[in-house]
This record gives structure tokens, sequence and C-alpha cells, in this order.
């Protein structure tokens, strides 16, 4: 994780990343067809690019702890498993306050939208088996992880494999000049968050369990 001297640097960095970003995004150019509400487009696109990293994150380290067995990356892990919830959320809050001016309706069970509600859920439920689950129930959110993870490029693909109404995967690199500026502007500053908080939530986790073994030695 980030070493203890170059995280105040790097959370500087982001301060000025998202100071900047409500500027980048009124400089850049109205959609259009539908003008204003475009704009959440520079929140919530970042929003779930931060919660795919923080899925892999959590499943790759998953596997490393079910084979290796080691605790750094199971409290990797659960650290990434709550980014996955945080930045997923603010997906799931941004998407429908947009789909309501552009498609007339706050939700569509189309294959994107509920793809990855599923996702997302998938990671609830990982905490919540570790939070609930009792004895071995570290290994079987591992597992749980692992599918989540392979969920990831089935959200990202499902808008070009079926018909949507949600924006293929092509809108990107479509953006025209202002557009294409505010949009890496913002998604650098979430990835920036996404690094920082999860390096904060493992050193977290790995107090919690070193309390946790303290607790345990003095019971013994």
């Amino acid at each position: 994780m980030i070493a203890s001297r170059w995280f105040p640097v790097l959370a500087v960095i982001a301060m000025v990343f998202f100071a900047g970003a409500p500027l980048m995004i009124a400089r850049a150019p109205y959609e259009s067809t539908m003008g204003l509400v475009q704009k959440i487009f520079y929140f919530h696109v970042p929003a779930w690019i931060a919660m795919f990293l923080a899925a892999f994150v959590c499943g790759i380290s998953s596997a490393i702890y079910l084979f290796k067995g080691k605790k750094l990356a199971d409290h990797l892990a659960v650290a990434a498993a709550e980014l996955t919830i945080l930045f997923g959320l603010i997906g799931l809050v941004t998407g429908p306050l947009w789909a309501r001016k552009a498609w007339g309706l706050w939700w569509q069970w189309d294959a994107r939208l509920t793809s990855a509600l599923i996702l997302w859920m998938i990671f609830v439920a990982y905490q919540l088996l570790r939070q609930y689950g009792g004895p071995g129930s570290d290994k079987l959110a591992a597992g749980m992880a692992l599918f989540g993870m392979a969920n990831v490029p089935f959200v990202y693909w499902s808008v070009n494999v079926w018909r949507t109404i949600h924006p293929t995967t092509n809108v990107v690199p479509t953006l025209v000049p202002g557009m294409s500026e505010a949009f890496f502007w913002c998604s650098a500053a979430f990835i920036l968050m996404f690094i920082l908080t999860l390096s904060a939530r493992v050193k977290l986790e790995c107090h919690r369990a070193a309390i946790d073994r303290l607790y345990l030695s003095l019971d013994d």
C-alpha cells in the first residue's frame, strides 16, 4: 500500500483534482439533446470505473488469500469490497437521476442496469457474510468475491451484446474536446480517491485484526 510519507502528497493531489472537477465540468460543452443533465456523466462513469477497480482488487486479493492464505490479502479484499459498495452506490444513485431526464423514467430493467445492480448486491452479500457468517465465512466470502469479479466484464460488455437503452461502451472515444478533458480529469480524481481510501482502510483493517489477536491472547 501507499507509504506513510507519500499519503499526504497523494491526498493533496486528490484534493486538487476534486476541487478542479466542478470547474472542468462547468467548462465542458452541453450535450445537444440532454443539455445540463448530461453533466452527471462526469460523476456517474468515473464512479463505476472506481467500482470495477475495487471489484478486481477484491477478487484478486481473495484468490491470493484462498490459495496462499496471506492475511494481508484478506485485509485488502475486505477493504476493496467496502469500496465496491461505496462507489457502486454513487453509480446507482446518479444513474437514475440521469435516466429520469434522458429516458423519462428512473429505472429500466435492461441488461446493463440489472447486471450492475446484481454485481453491487454480490459485494453487499460479501460484507454481510463477513460480518455475520461465523467461522469459515472468510473463505466462503472470498469465493463470492471471485464470482463478483468475474461479473465485471459481463456488466461492461452487456450493452454491446444485448439491445438496451443504455449507451454502449463507445461513448468515451467519441467525446468532443472539452468533454473528454473533463471526463479524464474526473476519472483521475475518483481513481486517486479510490487508492487513498483503500490504503487507509487496509491499515484500519490490519489494526483491527491486531486488536482481535490481542483479545484472543488475553482469553487464553
